[in-house]
């Protein structure tokens, strides 16, 4: 961090309680991109809400959950939504259409020091699946088309590894509408396998150390003792948490500040908040993702 930068904020903390920065702004809106269900993700994330208002002096924060990571990108697009965690893949969907609508603050960082994470592709422990060669004519089930782990980079990096078009290599593919969506779609069989996202880091039986299967496993709806890991992919940079530039700078200005504090002033919240397996927020940039805004290019269009 700059120091002018950290000055910055840290003036801005110790202003915190004086709303009158925060212009005519009266409610933030925190849209949440349905990656997994609606209660437990409005449950986990509402601690925020209290500190977040104090912090800025606005009457309200609400949260605004929608089924699909694009109707955050919408909402983030059109002004409707004011703040976001998401995948790469979402924010570069942003910036392809309007690389002026949000700026990415920060991202989250493992406690080894890195910001990045896996797409993991996983199978039934008794479907036979073993390996990604034996992954050849089955249901391939994505998790999200905007899902950076769950779409995007598989179909950047699977053609690589089967030497083949997806197309051409599985015999189905689609949708699993979510991560935990499409885990759950694999145990029941309605997909042979898919992809969801997770550290790469810990223990295989906890479901890593944080992503969607560690998600699950806390939440007591997995038992990793059922599926099997077939590939992985090369490391994707983690999701920015992402303000609207409708906001005027000084409220963005204090958002940043407050969600940079949290993991030291409220460590319970920001694990929620972020689900769990990080230490610490760091500040991010568009730079960060341009690799991934350019696969997005690529591979999606927009």
């Amino acid at each position: 961090m700059s120091a002018i930068r950290k000055l910055l904020l840290t003036s801005v903390a110790l202003s915190l309680a004086a709303p009158a920065l925060a212009q005519d702004v009266n409610v933030l809106r925190i849209g949440l991109d349905g990656s997994e269900n609606e209660s437990d993700q409005l449950r986990r994330t509402e601690c925020v809400a209290d500190p977040l208002k104090a912090a800025t002096g606005v009457a309200e924060v609400q949260f605004f959950p929608s089924p699909d990571y694009n109707g955050i990108i919408q909402g983030l697009l059109g002004g409707t939504i004011d703040i976001a965690i998401m995948g790469a893949s979402s924010y570069a969907a942003i910036y392809l259409q309007d690389a002026e609508a949000v700026d990415p603050i920060l991202t989250t960082q493992q406690e080894d020091g890195s910001t990045g994470y896996y797409t993991i592709m996983v199978a039934r422990a008794d479907s036979g699946i073993t390996d990604l060669a034996s992954t050849r004519g089955k249901k391939l089930g994505f998790a999200d088309p905007d899902s950076t782990s769950g779409y995007l980079v598989p179909n950047v990096s699977l053609p690589n590894d089967i030497g083949e078009p997806i197309e051409a290599f599985y015999g189905e593919t689609g949708f699993g509408g979510g991560h935990e969506n499409l885990v759950l779609g694999v145990l029941d069989g309605t997909w042979d396998v898919g992809t969801t996202f997770g550290s790469g880091q810990g223990e295989w039986s906890e479901g890593y150390t944080s992503g969607n299967l560690r998600i699950m496993v806390d939440k007591g709806m997995l038992d990793m003792d059922d599926l099997v890991e077939v590939w992985q992919s090369p490391i994707i940079p983690n999701g920015p948490l992402m303000v609207s530039n409708a906001l005027p700078d000084d409220m963005k200005a204090q958002i940043e500040a407050f969600f940079l504090a949290l993991p030291e002033s409220d460590f319970e919240c920001f694990d929620a908040f972020t689900a769990g397996g990080y230490t610490n927020f760091v500040e991010s940039s568009p730079e960060m993702y341009q690799t991934i805004i350019d696969a997005r290019r690529s591979v999606i269009g927009g």
